[in-house]
């Protein structure tokens, strides 16, 4: 018996060691991802590519998810990520306005006529044009993947929400730079809010109508506030998810090589499966007693022509912004090039 006890401990001396070497090889990069948006069906994609980069490094790489702004607001998250203070992040290019000067342009209002047009637009733009990833560059962050949105609804307590006419006046919720000055042609007054606070404002009347997508109000629960929505009445792509350089730094070339392999899969995953996500929040508000009107060509037609030409201005400002005057010309061209098809 003296002779077994040393080697028993031995024994579990040994497998004391492969437990805290696999500890210490699942715990050597954990990522702190800050999302602007709440968790939900909405995001499941996103939190799937996180799960997916855990397996595929065998543990190596663990990407932990903070949702609704915990870690940032949205108009934060960028430069918290290019500073190091967040790992990654998802959030709308539209809220960092004149740090993604060409991405915001994904967000600009009265241009699309579906989101899958915008994301058919993106991608062609991205591989074409060296500006997109160097905009990210210069920001400080890589660019993994953006998550396509479906169209615009503008959601409320009234269902007069058809017209033009009807909603000048009217608190709308915005964002960004570009789609406020859509709502302020029209007369409306946009409100910017953050979408994990748009309940409690149509709620208190903070907000007469909602400006988002059906999955998102299918998310944040709007029906409850607001049973009527009319639309779309715009079409523009979503979030982007990008991690920060210096974390991208610190990682193995495999790492990233894998990140950027999954980021292209979950784009296309998010293009397929947006459509039909979509169809079903539109079922399932109307079987809670939401109703949907359209806001019909005739009625976009009014607020086109009353609207400044948004791919036009964008060209220019950013002509100024940058002095450039040749890419932002081309890349317009590109875009009204393939809008057109």
């Amino acid at each position: 018996m003296k002779r077994k006890l040393p080697l028993l401990l031995s024994v579990f001396g040994c497998a004391l060691g492969v437990v805290a070497g696999d500890a210490a090889a699942q715990a050597k990069h954990t990522l702190r991802w800050g999302h602007y948006l709440a968790d939900g069906p909405f995001v499941q994609l996103e939190k799937d590519y996180a799960a997916t980069i855990e397996k595929r490094t065998n543990g190596a790489v663990k990407i932990n998810i903070t949702f609704a702004g915990g870690l940032g607001k949205g108009e934060e998250l960028l430069m918290l990520t290019s500073r190091g203070a967040v790992d990654m992040t998802a959030t709308a290019p539209g809220y960092n306005p004149d740090q993604l000067r060409y991405w915001r342009a994904f967000q600009t209002p009265l241009v699309f006529q579906t989101s899958k047009q915008a994301m058919m637009v993106l991608d062609h733009v991205y591989k074409e044009f060296p500006i997109y990833a160097q905009e990210m560059d210069k920001v400080g962050v890589v660019w993994l993947f953006q998550q396509p949105l479906g169209e615009y609804y503008l959601s409320g307590p009234n269902p007069a929400c058809d017209t033009v006419a009807n909603i000048k006046g009217k608190k709308i919720r915005s964002f960004g730079a570009d789609i406020p000055k859509a709502f302020s042609a029209i007369g409306a007054v946009p409100v910017t809010i953050a979408p994990t606070a748009i309940y409690e404002a149509l709620q208190h009347g903070n907000l007469d109508y909602s400006f988002i997508n059906p999955g998102n109000i299918q998310q944040y629960k709007l029906v409850e506030v607001g049973k009527h929505h009319c639309g779309p009445v715009m079409a523009i792509t979503g979030h982007n998810v990008t991690i920060g350089k210096r974390t991208w730094s610190r990682l193995p070339k495999d790492v990233q090589n894998i990140m950027v392999e999954e980021g292209r899969n979950t784009m296309q995953a998010y293009l397929k499966w947006v459509g039909e996500f979509e169809e079903k929040a539109v079922a399932n508000i109307k079987s809670q007693g939401g109703t949907f009107k359209p806001f019909n060509a005739e009625e976009l037609k009014k607020w086109k022509s009353t609207a400044p030409d948004f791919l036009a201005a964008w060209e220019e400002d950013t002509a100024k912004a940058t002095g450039d005057a040749a890419t932002p010309k081309k890349v317009a061209a590109r875009w009204r090039e393939l809008i057109s098809k």
